[in-house]
């Protein structure tokens, strides 16, 4: 089950082959690693998941702040220019408002270059999704996710394969966007062709970071951080991936009937054990005083990761901010839907109604604007 919102709207394939990389330059002069996501995985020394996602949360940082006090200058060399590339980011623009309608409202109070560039890699990470969670997600095998990572390394080097890509493409000249987040996602779709279970929070951590938190991290270089933010770089992207996977943990809290008639169980299951439970406790779809028990704590942890996500927000460039908080406060409700219904989440969808959508919205915003001081 993935769920690649971004970190606008609301992660491992065991390798052991060595990690391998390559660097360039983009015509800003922006110096982007691109790295072997496996790399992540294969490590000589045990560790947790959660400190090797941290390692890439730091380089991200350390990309941004080389960068951080450099004018952009955009640029004017990707293939594709003019009218096709603007009808590109159109067309992308027209996705994002299709599929994503808030957090579209949001983007328009981005600066034109800032929105269009969003715009993109929303339509990449949607497309990357579609994948395996599509219409068509029963024909894909592992061959075919090999060739949109190929495809992904071309688009990166400037040969993109459609107008879609070009848009990427083009964004990726422009802003220190790191290629690693978008091939750790592909990661997290290998990861739902053949893992259907979680020995432990620490697996599902890394699953979260890959299908989700990536998002952040692709994010953030272009939503900008605010030139009057005290605080490190490197917490605000912590942020970013905690906002991915705070969006990820409550898909899998609102789907588990859904993932259970598929097979799947999204969730820790040292943690099931200790509360009394076992799969066929999920297959059977029965609340119990022992379900809502356990249900209690995975929203805690939930709840624990929007908080630490909300910190970073207001580290963002005031016109970022709006979309993000609001598609933030959105997801969160999903979980106060959960409660509602009784942590029914075997045969009722949680969501959150139109009315509660719409006024999120001028909250979101208000808030958004009277930021707490740094």
């Amino acid at each position: 089950m993935s769920g690649s919102v971004l970190w606008m709207v609301s992660s491992p394939k065991f390798l052991t082959s060595n990690s391998c990389g390559r660097r360039r330059a983009n015509s800003n002069g922006f110096s982007v690693s691109v790295s072997i996501s496996a790399s992540l995985v294969a490590t000589a020394v045990p560790r947790t998941y959660e400190e090797m996602v941290y390692e890439v949360v730091l380089k991200q940082a350390a990309l941004t702040k080389r960068v951080k006090n450099k004018p952009i200058i955009f640029d004017e060399t990707v293939p594709m220019s003019g009218d096709l590339l603007n009808n590109a980011y159109e067309r992308c623009g027209e996705v994002c408002e299709e599929y994503a309608k808030t957090f579209y409202l949001g983007t328009l109070l981005m600066t034109p270059e800032r929105r269009r560039a969003i715009w993109a890699i929303y339509v990449w990470c949607r497309r990357t999704d579609e994948l395996v969670d599509g219409p068509n997600a029963s024909y894909i095998t592992p061959m075919a996710l090999d060739r949109w990572e190929k495809r992904l390394d071309d688009l990166f080097t400037g040969r993109p394969y459609d107008m879609y890509d070009a848009a990427l493409s083009d964004t990726i000249s422009n802003f220190p966007v790191d290629i690693q987040p978008f091939k750790d996602m592909i990661e997290g779709m290998r990861l739902d062709l053949k893992k259907s279970r979680y020995r432990n929070f620490d697996e599902l951590y890394l699953y979260c970071y890959y299908v989700a938190g990536t998002v952040g991290l692709m994010s953030v270089p272009v939503m900008g951080i605010s030139q009057d933010s005290k605080a490190t770089t490197e917490s605000v992207y912590n942020s970013a991936l905690a906002l991915g996977v705070a969006n990820q943990l409550t898909n899998i809290l609102r789907d588990v009937g859904e993932d259970a008639r598929r097979g799947r169980i999204y969730l820790p299951q040292d943690e099931l054990a200790q509360a009394g439970l076992s799969e066929e406790d999920i297959f059977k779809g029965k609340v119990t005083d022992r379900w809502r028990n356990f249900m209690k704590g995975q929203i805690k942890r939930a709840r624990m990761f929007y908080d630490e996500a909300e910190r970073g927000i207001f580290e963002l460039n005031p016109a970022s901010r709006w979309p993000v908080l609001a598609s933030s406060l959105l997801y969160r409700q999903i979980l106060d839907a959960i409660e509602a219904n009784d942590y029914n989440n075997f045969t009722k969808r949680a969501y959150v109604s139109k009315a509660k959508k719409l006024l999120s919205l001028p909250m979101a915003y208000a808030k958004a604007t009277l930021a707490p001081k740094s």
